[in-house]
């Protein structure tokens, strides 16, 4: 496996792949890598000829100087993790590498970043939108994979790919759980034991408007279960819930007449955790 830290020389390595006319896959993180990484690298390996992977905390997607200094990192973990998992190369640029002297370049979608959870944290998803853009384009992979833990980031780069005709597949991966239902996340490590027990509640509260969906509630009914059950854990401080139809995107209301995406995240010991799930009539 080939470490790189510069793009010329990760493009390098990707070069042969396609005089061979091999299928390239990328997997994007930020490191401090857990099962739902490398089921985004099964994923690819299962799909394409070759899996290249990128270890880089984008500082453009953190709104809080804190929350980007505190964000768990574990290099030498990490490339042990994807040496493992059979990946070909892996990218760890600087910061520097990324945006160089006199970077103003900027990729938004511009609706898709400003609602649900981009009203939590603003910029967000500009920052991602520019960082995956330059990743792909870097790379420029067949195919990238992108777990649907972080749902509203999928259709951000769905759309984004769409909108500006990149000619790569984005490949959606299932979610992974903790035995106990937790979303694996990096940001789990930074939770204090308390705090990870209270954590579940977001898995909880899901399952049951999933249930309660199956019974024909009604999409306020669902949303009035999801902050009940996250407001009556006192761990939990509730950001956000949204409920939204998954083949337009727009806040569902009514009846569940068709299948719908619920959003919800909270902080837990000032750590910002989010789920997911999709959900049918």
């Amino acid at each position: 496996m080939k470490v790189c830290t510069k793009i010329a020389d990760f493009r390098r390595q990707i070069a042969p792949f396609r005089v061979a006319g091999e299928t390239v896959g990328l997997v994007t993180t930020m490191g401090a890598l857990h099962e739902g990484h490398l089921a985004l690298v099964a994923a690819a390996k299962a799909q394409t000829a070759r899996v290249v992977t990128t270890i880089f905390v984008n500082p453009t997607q953190f709104g809080d100087p804190k929350d980007l200094e505190s964000y768990p990192r574990d290099d030498a973990g990490d490339l042990g993790k994807f040496e493992d998992a059979g990946v070909d190369a892996v990218f760890m640029p600087s910061v520097d590498e990324m945006y160089p002297k006199g970077d103003e370049t900027i990729v938004e979608t511009t609706r898709l970043a400003n609602m649900l959870h981009g009203k939590v944290r603003p910029g967000h998803f500009r920052g991602v939108a520019t960082v995956v853009t330059k990743l792909l384009n870097i790379a420029q992979p067949d195919a990238a994979y992108f777990g649907e833990k972080d749902w509203q980031q999928l259709q951000v780069i769905k759309r984004m790919v769409r909108d500006l005709h990149m000619p790569v597949r984005i490949i959606g991966v299932p979610t992974k759980r903790e035995a106990d239902g937790l979303a694996m996340s990096s940001r789990n490590q930074r939770l204090g034991p308390d705090d990870r027990a209270a954590a579940i509640v977001l898995s909880q509260a899901l399952d049951k408007a999933e249930a309660a969906a199956r019974k024909k509630a009604t999409v306020s009914e669902i949303e009035s279960l999801l902050r009940g059950t996250i407001n009556g854990e006192p761990r939990a401080s509730l950001r956000a819930v949204d409920i939204v139809w998954t083949d337009t995107l727009e806040r569902a209301q009514g009846p569940l007449t068709r299948r719908a995406a619920l959003l919800v995240s909270a902080e837990f010991g000032g750590v910002l955790l989010i789920d997911q799930r999709e959900i049918a009539p």
